[in-house]
């Protein structure tokens, strides 16, 4: 039985049905996806509806970096086109995000964080970082660094 596999999950082999040398609880995807299901559990009790994950990232991405394109935000928080708009017509909606047409090209839209949103980001950050610690809790140091560093490498 594989490390990985749940409690009850360990193949008999015994099955005719069964693909040899394939485990799902081996592979890195479904491992993944089970360990972000994990997080969104963990952000989820630190936000509830106030944020969802992507509007955080967004919001932390205006923070950094100030004003930009919603293309340009897109790109950064690795989301395509039409979820990014929603992102932030959501954000707007609730007074975080302002927007103004690109002064360079009209059909473009600047955003950045409203004076509410700066202070709803800075104020959330500590929730967000304890997001970040619950998640890798089961993990030493050195282990979280070695996770950390290994995924960068995945991105």
């Amino acid at each position: 039985m594989s490390a990985l596999a749940p409690e009850g999950s360990a193949r008999t082999g015994s099955d005719p049905d069964d693909v040899p040398g394939y485990v799902l609880d081996d592979q890195v995807g479904f491992v993944l996806r089970q360990v972000q299901q994990r997080h969104a559990v963990i952000f989820s009790a630190a936000f509830g509806e106030e944020l969802t994950p992507l509007q955080w990232a967004a919001m932390s991405r205006l923070a950094d970096i100030g004003e930009c394109s919603q293309n340009h935000l897109g790109r950064l928080v690795a989301t395509d086109v039409a979820t990014i708009k929603g992102v932030v017509e959501r954000l707007a909606r609730r007074g975080l995000v302002e927007t103004r047409p690109d002064p360079a090209d009209r059909r473009r839209l600047l955003l950045r964080l409203s004076p509410a949103g700066l202070d709803a980001y800075r104020a959330s950050v500590p929730r967000a970082l304890a997001v970040t610690e619950a998640t890798l809790e089961p993990l030493g140091p050195a282990e979280r660094a070695t996770l950390v560093g290994l995924l960068d490498r995945l991105r």
